[in-house]
């Protein structure tokens, strides 16, 4: 498996401006009674829902001016297209609680980007053991056919991420 991880990916002023809409008031987010995708075996779990923000959909283009202000993140990932993106919120909970493992679109041969805009105990894992910790400011970078999960947090109200599905330029592998 290969991935890329780029901390302080942003100069400050840039990630503060993004982590203050993502965190603030003002951004609308709206519940989701899953995680990876609906109907899972978690269902029951009461730790198993999150909030979502859509700012990007390939058949619909731009859904919310969140987009306007990620075009440095985007800058760094120099898409030749964008498939989707979208900002994943969820609360804290008790314990750590892992997601199921899953594909973000089942047959992507494209790459993922986790943008993680607050650091906290919550982390991405992937198949191979890899653990990425959520710390602000950090992003990875995998391909879209890369088995992953991610978790809860325990030590923050929330573990806030932007998730990009895109195509780069070349259809090369990291």
């Amino acid at each position: 498996m290969s991935y890329k991880i780029i901390d302080n990916c942003l100069p400050q002023d840039e990630f503060l401006k993004i982590k203050n809409i993502m965190l603030g008031a003002n951004l609308d987010w709206y519940y989701n009674d899953f995680i990876a995708s609906p109907g899972n075996d978690l269902r029951n779990d009461l730790d198993d829902f999150q909030f979502t923000h859509s700012a990007y959909k390939h058949n619909i283009g731009k859904v919310s001016d969140l987009h306007n202000v990620l075009t440095p993140i985007l800058e760094i990932l120099n898409p030749s297209a964008i498939v989707r993106i979208k900002a994943n919120l969820r609360p804290k909970s008790n314990a750590i609680k892992e997601s199921e493992w899953h594909y973000d679109n089942d047959n992507f041969d494209g790459k993922v980007a986790i943008f993680y805009v607050n650091t906290n105990n919550g982390y991405t894992i992937f198949d191979d053991g890899t653990k990425v910790q959520s710390i602000e400011n950090r992003l990875v970078i995998f391909d879209g056919d890369t088995l992953h999960t991610g978790s809860t947090c325990t030590d923050q109200k929330v573990r806030c991420l932007i998730n990009f599905m895109y195509y780069n330029w070349t259809d090369s592998k990291l």
